[in-house]
């Protein structure tokens, strides 16, 4: 669209700002690709801003996306990474300036490498491949180790050297294989799947040194992640260096920051074994003298009490409580029969005083029928009765003469 103007009818600022926007607003989304320079993700803010710079051109450009989006390759994506976005350019009337929203990111080159395998570790991390309940124990002393690394690498030399260094008789069962290149993948999951196939093999390393993202690539494929994760035998991840951080190291039961670190933490030190031995035997026999001592000096204050001096004492004493005791039994049982002793002389008294024989004594006489019957009265017996008559010195018997004659007859004629 031509607009006229001139020195006498210019075009005001704003307008053009206007007709910029509605010509850019025309404008569909396009891929664009640069530098992220400055990168602002502010907290509970739900936008992303970004600048991106074209190096060639010394040209930047803000871009805007919603978090969301930039979340997709947040984990590989930072300040300095070259990315490519599709985004629509929007223009702000009011300062005049560009800008890009942004819908998809994605990282280029090796960033690209990265994010499939992020996507790939969040897969197989889903599956419980790299749960920690999973994880096996290694030997303290395996019988032999297994080995898989390239032929005559500095991997298979650091870990045979420190190994055999800390433990001499060790025992290593090798596999070289290629580990970079189409043929890494294959080679490594066979020489894993035999080794642990064999019974004499306690644990396997897969060892080899650093290399870029691209070498270590093999480490961190899907294929042999799930053959290690299928392993009885326990399996140590030795790739690379501190930083490399392929997918074996987290499938692994096992990883080791290198190759020498795998020799370290499979194989122990005869050296410090020995010392900790001599250091365990030196603390039992401590222990033991202590113990003795300990036994020793409360034997001596046991047998410095006067109880273990004189042993006799305790019996001694209680000999003479006893003899004391049956003393006093003694006593005690003599006055009891003595106070029975005098008590029954004093009831034998009164039933002698008492008794019909101490009235016999006096004289008198208990006169009996033929029958046994005591003659209470004249009236039971006439003249010519026979009648038994009881003194004190005996019995004699007796014959009625006269006539009954009643009490008071008697006292008449009394």
């Amino acid at each position: 669209m031509a607009l006229h103007t001139s020195p006498e009818a210019p075009l005001p600022i704003g307008e053009v700002s206007r007709l910029i926007g509605g010509w850019i607003d025309r404008l569909g989304a396009i891929w664009v690709e640069g530098q992220i320079t400055q990168l602002s993700r502010r907290p509970g803010q739900g936008v992303v801003f970004l600048t991106l710079r074209d190096p060639s051109y010394d040209i930047s450009v803000s871009v805007t996306c919603y978090r969301q989006v930039f979340d997709a390759v947040a984990d590989v994506v930072t300040e300095g990474a070259r990315v490519v976005a599709h985004a629509k350019p929007e223009w702000y009337a009011p300062r005049g300036q560009l800008s890009l929203r942004a819908v998809e990111i994605r990282p280029v080159g090796v960033g690209e490498l990265l994010a499939r395998l992020e996507a790939l570790k969040r897969s197989l991390g889903a599956e419980g491949l790299f749960a920690a309940d999973r994880k096996k124990l290694l030997p303290f002393l395996p019988h032999r180790v297994g080995l898989v690394c390239g032929r005559a690498s500095a991997a298979e030399r650091d870990v045979l050297e420190n190994a055999r260094r800390r433990w001499p008789a060790v025992r290593f069962e090798v596999r070289n294989v290629a580990v970079q290149g189409v043929h890494a993948v294959p080679q490594v999951v066979a020489a894993v799947q035999e080794l642990d196939g064999l019974p004499d093999v306690d644990v396997i390393i897969v060892a080899r040194g650093g290399g870029s993202v691209e070498d270590l690539l093999p480490f961190s494929d899907e294929q042999l992640v799930r053959a290690v994760s299928a392993c009885r035998t326990p399996v140590v991840s030795a790739i690379g260096h501190e930083p490399d951080s392929p997918l074996l190291d987290l499938v692994a039961d096992l990883r080791a920051s290198t190759p020498t670190d795998a020799a370290k933490k499979v194989v122990p030190d005869v050296g410090e074994e020995l010392e900790r031995v001599r250091g365990l035997r030196d603390r039992a026999l401590r222990t033991v003298r202590a113990t003795l001592d300990r036994e020793e000096r409360g034997l001596a204050q046991a047998l410095a009490r006067s109880a273990m001096e004189r042993p006799h004492r305790m019996v001694e004493e209680r000999a003479a409580e006893v003899d004391a005791l049956v003393a006093r039994s003694r006593r005690v049982l003599g006055h009891l029969l003595d106070r029975a002793d005098s008590e029954l002389a004093h009831t034998r008294a009164r039933v002698v005083s008492l008794s019909p024989a101490a009235t016999l004594e006096r004289g008198y006489a208990v006169l009996r029928t033929a029958d046994g019957g005591v003659v209470r009265s004249p009236d039971e017996v006439t003249p010519g009765d026979e009648l038994r008559a009881r003194v004190a010195g005996g019995e004699f018997a007796v014959r009625v003469t006269e006539p009954a004659e009643t009490a008071a007859e008697a006292v008449a004629e009394e």
